[in-house]
């Protein structure tokens, strides 16, 4: 993959349709896409002032939707890049879910339920910090999280269950695509090392003492076995109606601005437009501009 400074070019962190991938191929550190911190600033700055006046056609035009979904390693960045990103962004225009362990409810329903009652409407954004896609990550890695999920055996043990579930993901994004929803998928691929200085940042900056647990380190010994299960995820999962980007997250500034140009692409292909004044709402509005002067004229 090659880079020129500043120029991001969205396809080369796309995922291919249809076939499993190595994430050890797919790089965790590019050169960087800015000159300087304040270089970097600039070009974010650009982005999300774009991005902001967007997303007020986005809402105004209300026939879209976009649905942005944030994957990854433990301290790979997804809550700065969210942050910084959707920084510009009116808040009544924009949603963010952050999915923990589903609840004993949640639990009471299909793997898709939870996520699907948080979709983004018509007009609006939606944010997953984590997703329906834990259902084929964390809980493939471990296997005994399936076994509470009361799941019929004759399903759990069928050989083609984790097929079944990839089918289900891509069937569901295809409706949602055809209803008028982008999504643009997110994952931020870390590395082994870099995951490892930043735990020792949560553990030697205080106020970052809060980010960190034992069951991280814990789950740094499943690494190889989450590389595993993202590389086949993502490969039977990224399609021409949902891609996948894998983002070389090692250095936190060069994924914001990759991932805000992908975003921006993605705005920039929808055929929005602030709704035209008809001649009937235009008579009507000079009525009340009317109005309201002679409003003025009797003060």
């Amino acid at each position: 993959m090659s880079h020129d400074m500043k120029h991001i070019e969205p396809k080369d962190f796309m995922v291919p349709e249809g076939h499993k991938i190595s994430l050890r191929k797919w790089p965790t550190d590019i050169p960087q896409v800015y000159s300087s911190k304040e270089d970097y600033k600039d070009i974010l700055d650009e982005h999300v002032e774009e991005l902001s006046e967007l997303q007020r056609i986005l809402y105004a035009d209300n026939r879209y939707a976009v649905l942005l979904i944030f994957q990854a390693m433990d301290a790979a960045g997804k809550d700065g890049a969210i942050r910084h990103v959707m920084s510009g962004i009116n808040p009544q225009g924009c949603q963010v879910y952050s999915f923990k362990h589903p609840t004993p409810g949640e639990l009471e329903h299909d793997f898709l339920w939870r996520t699907n009652c948080a979709l983004p409407e018509r007009g609006r954004i939606g944010i997953f910090n984590r997703s329906y896609y834990e259902e084929v990550l964390i809980v493939r890695v471990h296997p005994e999280i399936l076994r509470g999920r009361f799941i019929p055996e004759e399903l759990l043990n069928g050989e083609d269950f984790w097929e079944n579930r990839f089918r289900s993901i891509n069937d569901m994004e295809c409706h949602l695509y055809h209803s008028g929803t982008r999504i643009i998928k997110f994952f931020l691929h870390l590395s082994w090392e870099e995951q490892r200085k930043r735990f020792l940042q949560r553990i030697d900056e205080p106020e970052k003492n809060w980010k960190f647990s034992i069951a991280d380190i814990e789950e740094r010994k499943y690494w190889d076995d989450y590389m595993e299960a993202y590389g086949e995820c993502l490969g039977k999962t990224s399609t021409g109606k949902a891609p996948w980007y894998v983002v070389p997250a090692d250095d936190k500034k060069n994924a914001r601005l990759i991932i805000s140009k992908i975003i921006l692409e993605t705005f920039r292909s929808l055929d929005m437009s602030y709704p035209e004044t008809t001649d009937e709402r235009r008579q009507e509005l000079l009525k009340i501009r009317e109005m309201l002067v002679a409003e003025d004229d009797q003060a």
